[in-house]
């Protein structure tokens, strides 16, 4: 139990470091329950948008994106023409971290805030590096109206 003071702590000089948390979640993903609640939300999304894509089964923000094919399912159930899913293999990792960062950035308009030679090296993602670059995706999908949400 003391740990979680000092977790606490770390999270509080690291958030101070770095100019503060980030100003909120994508848009129309804040719901009553804070943080957990919105992160979930964002897992369903993307569990939603890849089901049915071979090798493809997002179950959380690390290790369900390490091949780079959840990736580029999901930008693939938005622009299906933008590449040849079928032609991807899981082992190919920098060529699939690739297509997608590409695609994201050319038809999305989303920022490359993860870099393909990075995810290489991990052999399982940071939850936390996933889960952001996936809000911004999200944020990105919903300005170009790709996106429906619904108005408060």
């Amino acid at each position: 139990r003391p740990r979680s003071g000092v977790r606490a702590h770390g999270r509080s000089a690291i958030l101070e470091k770095f100019g503060g948390a980030a100003r909120g979640p994508a848009p129309h993903l804040k719901r009553a329950g804070g943080t957990a609640t919105v992160k979930a939300m964002l897992l369903e999304w993307c569990r939603v948008r890849t089901r049915g894509y071979e090798h493809v089964d997002v179950q959380n923000f690390s290790g369900s994106w390490g091949s780079g094919l959840a990736f580029c399912a999901l930008l693939h159930s938005f622009f299906p023409d933008a590449f040849d899913y079928g032609s991807l293999e899981p082992g190919a990792r920098r060529h699939n971290f690739t297509v997608a960062f590409t695609t994201a950035e050319e038809r999305a308009g989303c920022a490359p805030l993860l870099d393909v030679e990075d995810m290489v090296r991990m052999a399982v993602p940071d939850a936390k590096c996933v889960y952001t670059y996936l809000q911004e995706l999200y944020r990105c999908l919903v300005a170009k109206g790709l996106v429906k949400t619904k108005k408060r």
